[in-house]
């Protein structure tokens, strides 16, 4: 129990750490924008702070202090919005931007801290802006940033805490009329709480990478889906034309397999098709991709031209009809076949659109012809 314990624990950990997926990233550039505005506002208002302190009767040093801080927090904020409606163009800005929520957060802490030692290890109202910008991980979708923002404000507010501690000439200079005696207790139990909201929050961004990954991924085979295609094909053809190569989309369909289906039944179809699956798996090379539209039909993206596509999908073909599915015992050996058609990018289309339409008038032309063939030219 405990070894499967550690395992789960494990998984959890490497599946943070791990660079997020393409769909992770272009939702993860839309929760920046998001937290982006989200800052704008919040820096707005703490405008509000040092004036409701100033009319409560706070310390006046500590009210400029304030109203200084929230000048600067607002302009930093415009610029980060500005940076954040970008997208993906700025790949260091989530890391940058957490960075910042949580190093002027400290910076506040220390300049309180400069007029009273307590006030910069005891104010709940800065010190919680530590809590937001490790909550606001989470709409990045970047398990690593979150883990990273959680380090990075134990570390900073700990280093502050010690250096306070250590260099009070007095016990005194740790007491204040406004905030209380800072202790080490008190201290300690804040970062415990800094951990916890990190252990929080990383919680979340896995539960919602798991999610993304299950919406993305076909739950017979495990591999991409429709909406993993329609999401990332636009970003495989950009990174075509920013850096040349070639692409050959292969759309390709079973044959007869429902009836084959309804032969073997529901449980030895679905086998079949994972048999199907792992001789196609076998001609796809590293950043080449199998995607399964659903039922019985796929699409390849091959980084190769058309013409190796076509011999590199012909042999697929044969080995398919040279090893037989086994359904269960007793069962006659299936032999099964499929047609494919080819288009090559950007002869026969520039978008996903255009090429699935000429790779399917292929398609269709080889079961037109009784199947079992690939068709990569209109004939």
């Amino acid at each position: 129990m405990y070894g499967r314990s550690t395992q789960g624990y494990g998984k959890v950990l490497a599946t943070l750490l791990v660079r997020p997926d393409e769909i992770m990233l272009e939702l993860g550039a839309g929760g920046e924008l998001l937290v982006a505005r989200l800052r704008a506002w919040l820096s707005a208002l703490i405008l509000l702070l040092p004036l409701v302190n100033a009319a409560g009767g706070g310390d006046v040093d500590e009210t400029v202090i304030g109203l200084a801080a929230a000048v600067f927090v607002n302009i930093m904020a415009q610029v980060w919005l500005v940076l954040a409606r970008g997208g993906r163009r700025h790949h260091w800005l989530p890391f940058a931007t957490c960075t910042y929520d949580i190093s002027t957060t400290t910076g506040v802490l220390v300049l309180l801290a400069l007029g009273d030692r307590a006030a910069g290890m005891n104010s709940m109202v800065v010190w919680c802006f530590y809590l937001v910008a490790i909550a606001m991980t989470a709409l990045r979708n970047d398990g690593r940033l979150t883990l990273y923002a959680g380090l990075l404000s134990i570390a900073q507010y700990a280093l502050l805490a010690w250096t306070l501690f250590a260099t009070a000439a007095s016990p005194d200079q740790l007491v204040s009329v406004d905030y209380g005696t800072a202790t080490v207790a008190n201290q300690g139990m804040r970062l415990v709480l800094l951990l916890i909201m990190t252990l929080l929050t990383a919680t979340i961004v896995y539960r919602m990478q798991r999610l993304v990954e299950l919406s993305g991924r076909d739950g017979l085979t495990g591999l991409p889906n429709r909406m993993w295609l329609l999401q990332q094909m636009p970003h495989v053809l950009d990174s075509l034309r920013n850096g040349g190569g070639s692409l050959t989309l292969v759309l390709l369909d079973l044959d007869r397999f429902r009836l084959i289906n309804d032969e073997i039944g529901h449980l030895d179809g679905d086998r079949a098709i994972r048999h199907v699956v792992a001789l196609l798996a076998q001609g796809v090379h590293e950043r080449e991709r199998l995607i399964r539209l659903g039922g019985e039909e796929f699409v390849l993206l091959l980084h190769c031209p058309v013409g190796s596509g076509w011999e590199r999908i012909e042999q697929l073909r044969r080995t398919l009809y040279d090893r037989p599915f086994q359904p269960g015992r007793g069962a006659d050996l299936q032999r099964i076949t499929f047609s494919a058609g080819l288009a090559a990018w950007p002869q026969d289309g520039a978008d996903l659109s255009a090429l699935l339409g000429s790779a399917d008038r292929r398609l269709q032309a080889c079961k037109r012809e009784g199947g079992n063939r690939v068709m990569a030219r209109d004939g």
